[in-house]
Protein backbone atom coordinates (compact mmCIF):
# COMPACT_ATOMS: atom_id res chain seq x y z
CA UNK A 1 0.00 0.00 0.00
CA UNK A 2 1.15 3.31 -1.12
CA UNK A 3 1.44 6.15 1.89
CA UNK A 4 0.37 9.73 1.35
CA UNK A 5 1.68 11.50 3.74
CA UNK A 6 0.48 14.76 2.60
CA UNK A 7 -2.98 13.82 1.70
CA UNK A 8 -3.08 12.24 5.10
CA UNK A 9 -1.56 15.69 6.41
CA UNK A 10 -4.37 17.77 4.53
CA UNK A 11 -7.22 14.93 5.73
CA UNK A 12 -6.11 15.44 9.38
CA UNK A 13 -5.93 19.28 8.83
CA UNK A 14 -9.36 19.57 7.27
CA UNK A 15 -11.13 17.65 10.43
CA UNK A 16 -9.03 19.87 13.28
CA UNK A 17 -10.43 23.11 11.41
CA UNK A 18 -14.23 22.01 11.20
CA UNK A 19 -14.30 20.70 14.49
CA UNK A 20 -12.58 23.67 16.07
CA UNK A 21 -14.84 25.84 14.32
CA UNK A 22 -18.02 23.57 15.27
CA UNK A 23 -17.12 23.70 18.85
CA UNK A 24 -16.15 27.48 19.07
CA UNK A 25 -18.66 29.24 16.66
CA UNK A 26 -21.73 25.99 16.60
CA UNK A 27 -21.74 25.23 20.06
CA UNK A 28 -20.05 28.67 22.03
CA UNK A 29 -17.26 26.05 23.62
CA UNK A 30 -14.34 28.87 24.67
CA UNK A 31 -12.03 26.05 25.68
CA UNK A 32 -11.78 24.84 21.92
CA UNK A 33 -9.78 28.00 21.43
CA UNK A 34 -6.96 26.00 23.74
CA UNK A 35 -7.45 22.89 21.91
CA UNK A 36 -7.14 23.73 18.21
CA UNK A 37 -5.69 27.15 18.20
CA UNK A 38 -2.64 28.81 19.05
CA UNK A 39 -0.43 31.51 19.90
CA UNK A 40 0.58 33.25 18.31
CA UNK A 41 -2.67 33.72 16.01
CA UNK A 42 -2.33 36.40 13.04
CA UNK A 43 -5.27 37.81 11.72
CA UNK A 44 -5.36 38.99 8.21
CA UNK A 45 -9.07 40.16 8.36
CA UNK A 46 -9.81 43.61 8.38
CA UNK A 47 -12.74 42.73 11.43
CA UNK A 48 -10.61 41.47 13.76
CA UNK A 49 -7.41 41.70 15.47
CA UNK A 50 -4.51 39.14 16.06
CA UNK A 51 -4.28 37.10 19.14
CA UNK A 52 -6.91 34.55 20.73
CA UNK A 53 -8.23 37.05 23.04
CA UNK A 54 -9.58 38.62 20.14
CA UNK A 55 -12.14 36.06 19.46
CA UNK A 56 -12.40 34.99 23.25
CA UNK A 57 -14.10 38.14 23.37
CA UNK A 58 -16.22 38.36 20.07
CA UNK A 59 -17.82 34.59 20.44
CA UNK A 60 -20.21 35.14 23.37
CA UNK A 61 -21.62 38.51 21.73
CA UNK A 62 -22.19 36.23 18.06
CA UNK A 63 -26.19 35.68 18.55
CA UNK A 64 -27.78 33.08 16.02
CA UNK A 65 -24.41 32.77 14.37
CA UNK A 66 -24.70 29.44 11.98
CA UNK A 67 -21.39 28.15 10.29
CA UNK A 68 -22.50 26.41 7.31
CA UNK A 69 -19.34 25.16 5.23
CA UNK A 70 -20.11 24.29 1.71
CA UNK A 71 -17.09 23.18 0.04
CA UNK A 72 -13.83 23.02 1.85
CA UNK A 73 -10.32 21.94 0.53
CA UNK A 74 -6.84 21.15 1.82
CA UNK A 75 -3.40 21.72 0.72
CA UNK A 76 -0.94 20.60 3.23
CA UNK A 77 -0.86 23.06 5.95
CA UNK A 78 -3.65 25.09 4.85
CA UNK A 79 -7.41 24.26 5.27
CA UNK A 80 -10.19 26.27 2.59
CA UNK A 81 -13.36 26.56 3.47
CA UNK A 82 -16.27 28.53 1.31
CA UNK A 83 -19.64 29.15 3.54
CA UNK A 84 -22.65 30.54 4.07
CA UNK A 85 -22.58 32.70 7.39
CA UNK A 86 -25.38 33.81 9.30
CA UNK A 87 -24.96 35.96 12.80
CA UNK A 88 -21.89 37.61 11.36
CA UNK A 89 -23.46 40.75 9.55
CA UNK A 90 -27.09 42.20 9.46
CA UNK A 91 -27.86 39.44 6.42
CA UNK A 92 -26.54 36.35 5.35
CA UNK A 93 -22.77 36.33 4.08
CA UNK A 94 -20.24 34.22 1.80
CA UNK A 95 -16.88 33.48 3.31
CA UNK A 96 -13.88 32.02 1.93
CA UNK A 97 -11.62 31.22 4.65
CA UNK A 98 -7.83 30.04 4.58
CA UNK A 99 -6.39 28.78 8.22
CA UNK A 100 -2.81 27.63 8.56
CA UNK A 101 -2.23 25.23 10.68
CA UNK A 102 1.36 23.88 12.58
CA UNK A 103 1.60 21.46 14.87
CA UNK A 104 -2.50 20.69 14.50
CA UNK A 105 -3.39 23.80 15.72
CA UNK A 106 -4.76 27.01 13.81
CA UNK A 107 -2.58 29.45 14.02
CA UNK A 108 -3.08 31.94 11.06
CA UNK A 109 -6.21 33.21 9.59
CA UNK A 110 -7.65 35.08 6.15
CA UNK A 111 -10.88 35.78 4.96
CA UNK A 112 -12.96 37.17 2.44
CA UNK A 113 -16.66 38.18 3.17
CA UNK A 114 -19.33 38.61 0.82
CA UNK A 115 -22.96 40.03 1.39
CA UNK A 116 -25.11 36.63 -0.31
CA UNK A 117 -26.93 37.43 -3.36
CA UNK A 118 -29.83 35.36 -4.42
CA UNK A 119 -28.90 33.72 -7.51
CA UNK A 120 -32.40 35.50 -8.87
CA UNK A 121 -30.49 38.73 -8.16
CA UNK A 122 -26.84 38.31 -10.04
CA UNK A 123 -25.89 39.00 -13.01
CA UNK A 124 -25.06 35.10 -14.21
CA UNK A 125 -27.93 33.73 -12.51
CA UNK A 126 -25.70 31.54 -10.46
CA UNK A 127 -25.65 31.13 -6.81
CA UNK A 128 -22.51 32.45 -4.99
CA UNK A 129 -21.79 29.15 -2.83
Amino acid sequence: MTEHPEADRARRNTGIVLTAMRELFGEKDLTALDRYWAEPYVQHSPHMPSGLGALRAAVPDLRGFRWEPQRIAAQGDLVFTHSIVHGWAPGPVAIADIFRLEDGRIVEHWDVVQDLVPPEETVSGNPMV
